[in-house]
């Protein structure tokens, strides 16, 4: 046990002296890193009322228009109150009747429901994990960006501003599917010409 005491305070040391870092590459000269500012992204069709049904389908693995026929079936409780047992294994019974000739399993369902649950009524929002990024600016201008955390949960393109840039232009394009850490990311962030 000293030995291995030992052992590792050597090595918290050679840690402090040579630090391993992940840190961004050197710039050219003139060139500066700003960090993006992301906002909004979280917007859902007016006929989904606050759901983020395309992220829910996407991480079951079905077109959006697939999973919200299915939930047209579904009866859900007044707001405020929770649905009687008999109200949940109806609405489950619909819910797998439409999905489960898809290949979504019970389980599945319950895993990816649970993931994006959220009480819109108390100002939360369902599960997700904000992007982070840089522009890399240059005469006041962004000339490129860098993703640090591509984030997920988006269910709409964010905007994007970026701290001494008017009106910086950027394409945003925003990533579905399965892993559920990765659902609603950001696939592409561009300098995109304003003109």
């Amino acid at each position: 046990m000293k030995a291995l005491t030992v052992r590792a305070f050597f090595l918290l040391v050679a840690a402090a002296a040579f630090p391993l870092s992940a840190e961004s590459p050197a710039l050219p000269a003139g060139v500066t890193r700003v960090p993006v500012v992301f906002s909004g992204g979280h917007e859902t069709e007016g006929q989904d009322r606050g759901r983020p049904v395309n992220l829910i389908a996407a991480a079951l693995g079905v077109p959006t228009e697939v999973f919200r026929e299915a939930f047209s079936h579904v009866k859900p409780a007044r707001a405020g109150t929770a649905p009687e047992p008999n109200q949940v294994r109806e609405n489950k019974a619909a819910l797998m009747n439409a999905l489960g000739k898809h290949g979504i399993t019970n389980d599945r369902l319950d895993t990816v429901s649970n993931y994006y649950r959220y009480a819109r009524g108390r100002n939360e929002l369902w599960t997700h994990r904000d992007a982070v990024a840089h522009a890399l600016v240059k005469d006041g201008k962004v000339t490129a960006f860098e993703i640090v955390d591509a984030g997920a949960g988006y269910s709409s393109v964010p905007q994007i501003t970026v701290d001494g840039v008017k009106d910086a232009q950027a394409k945003v394009e925003l990533a579905f599917g399965k892993d559920l850490a990765k659902n609603g990311s950001i696939a592409v962030l561009k300098v995109q010409d304003g003109k």
